[in-house]
């Protein structure tokens, strides 16, 4: 494992960042993106437990000091990642990152490129497509409490890759991306641009995960989706970073006339990890389905924060997120649904749904509407609880042990969730995930 042993600033260096952006300083745009990102970096505080936002976080932990970029991985780790990172067997495109370094270059289809689609790392894209990245890239601000970490992935954006699938394109193996953090210390700012045409089909699993499992780094993320007309966009994230990282994630959707979203987010790894996921409802007939679940053991705290903005009527959206938490672990869940006047006939919903396994485990949960339409099918709701005792007791009279029955409700619990991801390959390897943290608790 790479050591950083040198950092004197890091990450939060305001002349190291303005020397590293010179590096794109063929892209006028780019830098000027990157420069207002440190100005809006420098200019927001630190979150603080009594902003509403962060209610229920521990914001006391939040640290950004004594993190920086690391240096490109050697070849021998690089080959030993790469060789870690083939997860499904036949993937329409592969693209890995170490550290936030693109090791591993997508080849795909001649079919596919001659049909226009586009899977490439961000700084490639930049240089071949930059009217893509302009037109979409980054174009909607954090609502939900991150400004200030979107506002520093936006000052060190170089690493993530862009998927663009042209209209009327269908394809139906799923495009992978791989992150790693390899170097103690390491800060990494992956991003990741999806947008599919009018009627375009396409699939992306994203396995974000640590060399060694008690890794600390800082993983500072950000996903933009844009679905066209009638397009269909299915993303299955997982997070498996070390136990010691902290992780962020920004996330848009944005779903225009009859399109379907389908985003799954899996939660393993991190000490602390928040993610933010902001749905925009932006064309009648849309349909966006948001699903998350976790497994949280020792003293991690996983702190989830949605929004669905319905700005258009006739559409749909669904919100599922389920938790089981173990040891003292807290889970937070905030969620608001929030309809504009003119969205008639709009069919939301939120739900949330925990189970303790430890009587020392904490789950918050914060749903909530806010309705200026009055044509509308709306509602939201939270359960937490431990096993169901005649279950357990089912069980264990059959001779299973406790800790074993425990994770076999879990498991069963979670596969709700898991049977909607759209690869039994990808699934099958988080249900492993799963298991293997039930052992480690």
């Amino acid at each position: 494992m790479n050591t950083l042993t040198s950092m004197p600033s890091g990450i939060l260096d305001a002349s190291l960042q303005q020397s590293e952006t010179k590096r794109f300083a063929a892209y006028d745009w780019f830098t000027q993106l990157r420069q207002q990102g440190w100005k809006n970096f420098e200019a927001l505080p630190l979150p603080k437990r009594d902003d509403e936002k962060w209610r229920f976080s521990d914001t006391r932990s939040l640290s950004l000091a004594d993190f920086a970029v690391a240096a490109t991985p050697s070849d021998a780790d690089t080959a030993k990642l790469i060789a870690q990172s083939h997860f499904i067997a036949r993937p329409a495109g592969l693209i890995i990152h170490i550290d936030g370094h693109c090791v591993l270059r997508p080849a795909i289809a001649p079919e596919l490129a001659a049909q226009g689609v586009k899977f490439e790392s961000l700084e490639d894209a930049l240089r071949h497509h930059p009217a893509l990245l302009k037109e979409f890239l980054l174009k909607h601000e954090a609502n939900l409490g991150g400004a200030k970490f979107l506002a520093l992935h936006q000052a060190w954006l170089r690493a993530g890759y862009v998927l663009h699938v042209p209209k009327g394109v269908e394809i139906t193996q799923p495009f992978v991306s791989v992150n790693w953090t390899l170097t103690e210390g390491a800060a990494i700012f992956p991003h990741a641009l999806v947008v599919a045409g009018d009627h375009a089909k396409v699939s992306i699993h994203e396995f974000n995960l640590s060399a060694l499992p008690d890794q600390r780094a800082l993983a500072i993320s950000a996903a933009d989706l844009h679905a066209g007309t009638g397009a269909q966009i299915s993303r299955f994230a997982v997070q498996a970073w070390g136990k010691n990282t902290q992780s962020f994630e920004i996330a848009n959707t944005c779903g225009g006339r009859d399109a379907l979203i389908t985003s799954v987010n899996a939660a393993l790894g991190s000490r602390r990890a928040r993610l933010e996921n902001t749905v925009r409802i932006e064309g009648p007939g849309a349909d966006v389905r948001l699903y998350g679940i976790s497994v949280a053991n020792g003293e991690q705290e996983f702190d989830q924060r949605t929004l669905q903005i319905h700005s258009a009527g006739k559409a749909k959206s669904d919100l599922l997120f389920k938790n089981v938490l173990l040891n003292k672990a807290r889970t937070i869940f905030s969620g608001l649904i929030k309809v504009a006047p003119d969205a008639q006939q709009t069919d939301a919903y939120q739900t949330n749904r925990n189970l303790l396994l430890s009587p020392e485990a904490e789950a918050d949960s914060l749903p909530g509407l806010e309705i200026e339409a009055n044509d509308v099918k709306c509602s939201h709701g939270a359960t937490t609880g431990q096993v169901n005792p005649e279950e357990l007791f089912y069980l264990l009279a059959r001779g299973i042990p406790l800790a074993v029955a425990q994770e076999l409700l879990a498991e069963g619990f979670l596969e709700e969730v898991l049977s909607k991801v759209d690869n039994e390959e990808a699934a099958a390897v988080v249900r492993e995930m799963f298991r293997q943290k039930f052992h480690t608790a």
